[in-house]
């Protein structure tokens, strides 16, 4: 929501009936449609009226010289911001879910899945990104110094590859076996990009705390001691097709699929919005900040974990006239049922 310009609660009520009205019809909302469905019993003149306040905001778009409005961007975030967590799944969609993904035990082939279900649920394009599990989690660091300005840095996965590296750096090594055990005692079991990601956090939050410490844990962090290869990141993506059905801009759409097609580019997509600290299911409307031919286009997307360890992403992408309520509730659905399926599993 623009700053500055909070809405009462019939502009809510009226933003909300043209975010819906447009989501399901496609065409530019007008006042007199409203006041049909209106329960308040509110005259077109009125609702016209509210739906000015709601363009002087930036919540409402006149496309072209069409008597009716469209949410904009502003719009659309500021209704989803009012959605609650409430909304349940249909048993039908459980039933689609729940039969896609039963008996599966491997990550892989639930991102697998999971794609093809999302595409299906949500028809717009199901995305899932699945990164190393535990067999390529961290086991424990060893750090040694071999003389003046370089150490030795080893890091051991729980599969026992063992990568080593020598930095230029010049630290004792009674701070080097410090900073060892406390990545030992804190990571071991993590990923090695979970781990990198909450060091980032810690490094921050944590250096007046133990000043020296993280001092010398940034140190190896900065110079690539902790950097090991996973191996990569497998991508499915499926539904691209859902996107060619009633939409006028062939080009914006020709260039949206060649994006598609690239799939590191879709990790990087994902990557830059969605957190493996967040808890929720988080909705990012206009893509372009990190691909420009997503301009027009909405995320909708939760880490996947097994117990508190992220093992991937998935995602619904589509046009920002999507129904946003049943895509986010979908998502969360899976994204739990990821973790729970697997967690008995192991």
């Amino acid at each position: 929501m623009p700053s500055g310009n909070p809405i009462g609660g019939r502009e809510r009520e009226i933003l909300t009936a043209i975010v819906e009205t447009f989501i399901a019809t496609g065409e530019p909302v007008g006042s007199r449609t409203l006041a049909r469905s209106n329960r308040e019993g509110l005259s077109p003149a009125t609702i016209r009226n509210v739906m000015s306040d709601l363009a002087e905001v930036g919540f409402l778009e006149q496309p072209h010289t069409s008597a009716g409005r469209v949410p904009s961007p502003e719009g659309y975030r500021y209704y989803v911001e009012q959605l609650t967590g409430e909304a349940r799944l249909s048993n039908e969609d459980q039933s689609i879910i729940e039969g896609s993904l039963h008996g599966i035990t491997d990550v892989q082939e639930f991102m697998e899945r999971t794609s093809h279900v999302l595409s299906l649920i949500s028809k717009n394009v199901g995305v899932a990104v699945a990164i190393g599990g535990p067999k390529n989690a961290l086991d424990h660091v060893y750090f040694s110094r071999l003389g003046d300005q370089k150490v030795l840095a080893v890091v051991v996965t729980r599969s026992g590859v063992v990568r080593d590296r020598v930095l230029r750096l010049d630290l004792p090594q009674a701070d080097l076996d410090v900073a060892a055990r406390y990545i030992n005692d804190n990571f071991r079991g993590w990923t090695i990009d979970a781990m990198r990601a909450e060091l980032d956090h810690r490094l921050e939050t944590e250096r007046s705390e133990y000043d020296r410490l993280m001092s010398s844990v940034e140190q190896l962090y900065r110079q690539g001691a902790l950097v090991a290869d996973d191996g990569p990141q497998m991508v499915y993506v499926e539904g691209a097709a859902n996107l060619l059905t009633g939409d006028d801009d062939r080009q914006r759409l020709q260039d949206m699929l060649r994006t598609l097609e690239e799939k590191q580019r879709i990790v990087e997509l994902l990557g830059a919005y969605l957190d493996a600290k967040q808890e929720a299911v988080r909705v990012v409307i206009g893509l372009d900040q990190t691909l420009p031919s997503m301009r027009n286009f909405v995320l909708i997307g939760a880490p996947a974990r097994v117990g508190g360890e992220v093992m991937g992403s998935l995602a619904v992408i589509g046009p920002t006239r999507i129904d946003y309520q049943h895509t986010m509730t979908a998502v969360s659905y899976i994204a739990r049922l990821f973790d729970k399926v697997l967690n008995e599993y192991e």
